[in-house]
């Protein structure tokens, strides 16, 4: 399997021409699911999962044999993506088949989501919106968002009044557990359903904002627990208040406690058709897996909390398989983005791991390394065993997708920017199912746009992290490049070229990790890819 990868992905990463979905593709995907039962549904999204950190993606440092047999078992992905090479906008694409510069927010003057959303945040999806949890309960689907949201609370902003509303079950899904941001940010609670798990009116939870801000004077943050740098950043609370709320919170245990609410949650609705995303903290700084991961890998904590995720994998599976659960139950496994080079990331390559395999760039950015993903797809006997698709396919793609799988195309909105996927997830067709997608950063300058074998970057650099010191905890740019022995055409010993050209093309078949950039050689490709990028690219309809 994995000289099967290789192969690929040296010569085959990407096509070089692409057309409009297939109608009979679709058909011959939709007969496929007709003649049985609704299946179930399981979507497990990874946070910061890089695109080299499994074994049937090339890694040899870490063992990921749960992963690996779904993707030896079913179909796996070398030219997914997560449309957004950041948390909050992807997982925002993923649930409403929108580009996240659509959503109801506008921060640093740009209306949409483009970085991790804050503690205050309102949710940035509307109520009245369709989600993809609300396509599976329109088809009598039970729904459950187990781990993390990170997509905010409340019409308004989230002063962390309870109850929690609107949130999670107001937008389809039936149940609720989880961190309500991210493992490395404050608030550290679980939040249930509308409600902070824990949570004591005598004792509520209060936002001090960064530290300096006057209610910093007035109260003391709650003390959480801390980790050794090698763990990576973990932001200080900036909560005072909710100290039940807090003790219930062990950041070692995140793994273990959200694998058995998922399991209990199949176990208590198996006897009808659900739907399931299991949205994991692993592998997101701090790397803090349970005690019994630690020290398994050969690169440390980065390597040890991939492991867990592994576990849980693993976990999710074998109860399937033991509640005669696993023919019925489709698997989608991806990441919400790229690998991040924190320290935990520099030191697996240090040890030989390389998080985002050869690809150029890390997380935040707009080159492949931010937004490419493992993705793989796994259904007993309705997705052949040992495939490999090369096929252009997005996280924002599974809205389309599901609503094909479930018979209900009416659902689909349509100025959707989700497109029917499901002949590559299922592995039905060959054919291409997509040929242009954005591509966002966390910089909206440096907004790309895919179309076939060319991509697009309308700015110098990534637009993502820029740290280059060891102290620095997010690291990217010109200096990730160096520290990992990269090679592009615009940049040298760490720091972008004085004359580097003012905006970026790449043949992504011929140069699959953009060490070349050819603007300045293709002037008419590049007229062309502005013009791409300003058809899909349209704010002010927002």
């Amino acid at each position: 399997m994995k000289k099967t990868y290789l192969a690929l992905s040296a010569v085959c990463v990407l096509f070089t021409s692409a057309c409009q979905q297939n109608n009979s593709n679709s058909e011959s995907a939709q007969k496929t699911i007709t003649s049985t039962e609704p299946p179930n549904v399981i979507v497990i999204l990874a946070d910061d999962l890089g695109y080299g950190d499994l074994g049937v993606y090339g890694a040899t440092k870490v063992k990921t044999p749960n992963i690996d047999k779904l993707a030896q078992q079913g179909r796996m992905f070398t030219d997914a993506h997560s449309v957004s090479a950041v948390c909050s906008p992807s997982r925002y694409a993923f649930l409403t088949g929108e580009y996240p510069y659509k959503a109801h927010i506008k921060t640093q003057n740009h209306n949409g989501a483009w970085g991790p959303i804050s503690p205050v945040s309102k949710m940035i999806i509307k109520p009245e919106q369709q989600t993809l949890a609300d396509v599976f309960k329109q088809k009598g689907y039970k729904t459950a968002a187990i781990g993390k949201w990170h997509l905010g609370f409340k019409s308004e902003k989230n002063d962390w009044s309870m109850p929690l509303t609107p949130g999670p079950r107001d937008l389809g899904f039936d149940y609720y557990y989880g961190i309500p941001l991210v493992n490395s940010g404050p608030p550290y609670v679980h939040v249930e359903n509308e409600m902070v798990v824990g949570h004591d009116p005598d004792d509520p939870l209060i936002y001090l904002g960064h530290p300096g801000s006057p209610l910093y004077d007035k109260y003391k943050p709650t003390e959480t627990r801390t980790f050794p740098p090698e763990a990576s950043n973990k932001v200080a609370n900036r909560f005072a208040g909710g100290k039940k709320a807090h003790a219930l919170f062990d950041d070692e245990q995140l793994g273990v406690q959200y694998t058995h609410k998922a399991l209990q949650w199949i176990e208590s609705n198996k006897h009808q058709p659900f739907f399931l995303y299991f949205a994991t903290t692993q592998i997101h700084h701090p790397f803090t897996p349970a005690p019994r991961f630690k020290g398994t890998s050969e690169i440390g904590l980065y390597g040890d909390f991939i492991h867990e995720l592994d576990w849980m994998v693993g976990e999710i599976v074998e109860y399937l398989e033991k509640n005669n659960l696993a023919d019925n139950t489709l698997i989608v496994f991806a990441s919400d983005n790229g690998g991040m080079l924190n320290l935990g990331a520099r030191n697996a390559y240090q040890a030989g791991h390389k998080i985002n395999g050869d690809l150029l760039g890390f997380k935040f950015g707009a080159w492949e390394g931010g937004h490419r993903i493992p993705m793989i797809t796994y259904w007993p006997n309705k997705i052949k065993p040992g495939q490999v698709s090369n096929q252009l396919v997005s996280l924002m793609d599974m809205y389309s997708s599901f609503a094909h799988l479930t018979g209900q195309t009416e659902l689909i909105p349509s100025d959707s920017d989700s497109i029917n996927a499901l002949p590559a997830l299922l592995g039905t067709s060959d054919e291409p199912v997509r040929e242009e997608l954005l591509i966002a950063p966390r910089q909206p300058k440096n907004l790309a746009v895919r179309d076939g074998k060319w991509v697009y970057i309308p700015a110098q650099g990534s637009g993502g992290f820029s740290g280059s010191k060891p102290h620095h905890h997010a690291w990217g740019g010109p200096a990730a490049v160096n520290f990992i022995g990269g090679k592009n055409s615009d940049m040298a010993n760490g720091k972008l070229l004085p004359d580097a050209p003012a905006e970026q093309l790449y043949d992504l078949v011929k140069d699959p990790y953009q060490t070349t950039n050819i603007a300045g050689k293709h002037p008419e490709i590049v007229a062309q890819m502005k013009q791409k990028l300003n058809e899909l690219y349209q704010p002010e309809q927002n």
